[in-house]
């Protein structure tokens, strides 16, 4: 939801696509890009309903504008993912789905999630649908879920990358795989702004983000399954 994020998804989508095509390709895609503002005071505020439809509302937009699919880029507004893009007959590439098969793919079965408190403390956004692909998840404990949703919101989505943070959130990271942990899901979309492959970690990452760009790029190709 940030455009922090946002710019994330474009350049990682541009870049798959330029490496696939060659030449001078870019993605032939468009971006219904929200103020975050208010979804961020609704999601606080526990009005998932006006959020679902507001959201609806920029889908049916999108689909009038000629879109053949819908990404959601945050891993938080999945939890109504089932009500956007409702009324416009589109897919909608859902986030967890394509990190679940980067899972089974890599061969893990207990994971650790890092993610806004939304996305963490719901039973059914990852565990449940992970669940199904016989895969375990776990999550930082309550102080560490504090400290998780707060350095997304009050840093990252400001575009604040501060080394202290990133020190805390490998202390986590590590305390998910005393617990078992064979990798770990950056469960939201800002959160490859502090962790990736260059930062050195007890335990992999799987960055929601690169692997939701993917799974959009081989639709957009013609390679989903």
């Amino acid at each position: 939801m940030s455009w922090e994020s946002t710019q994330l998804y474009y350049q990682l989508i541009n870049r798959m696509v330029a490496d696939a095509l060659g030449g001078h390709h870019s993605a032939d895609l468009l971006l219904a890009s929200i103020d975050f503002a208010p979804v961020a005071e609704w999601q606080h505020a526990g009005e998932w309903d006006r959020i679902a439809d507001h959201l609806n509302a920029r889908a049916l937009e999108l689909a009038a504008a000629g879109a053949e699919a819908l990404v959601i880029c945050t891993n938080t507004i999945h939890l109504v993912a089932d009500r956007i893009g409702a009324g416009t007959g589109l897919p909608v590439i859902h986030v967890v789905d394509c990190v679940g098969t980067s899972i089974i793919d890599a061969g893990y079965r207990r994971v650790g999630l890092l993610g806004t408190r939304f996305t963490m403390e719901s039973p059914t956004l990852y565990p449940e649908r992970l669940a199904d692909m016989g895969v375990s998840v776990v999550t930082p404990d309550e102080p560490g879920r504090a400290d998780v949703h707060q350095v997304i919101y009050e840093e990252l989505c400001h575009g604040r990358i501060r080394t202290e943070s990133r020190i805390r959130y490998l202390e986590t990271v590590s305390a998910l795989a005393d617990r078992g942990a064979e990798a770990v899901i950056l469960g939201c979309t800002e959160i490859g702004l502090l962790l990736d492959e260059s930062v050195e970690a007890p335990i992999p990452f799987l960055d929601s983000t690169r692997i939701h760009a993917r799974a959009a790029v081989d639709f957009a190709l013609g390679e989903q399954s």
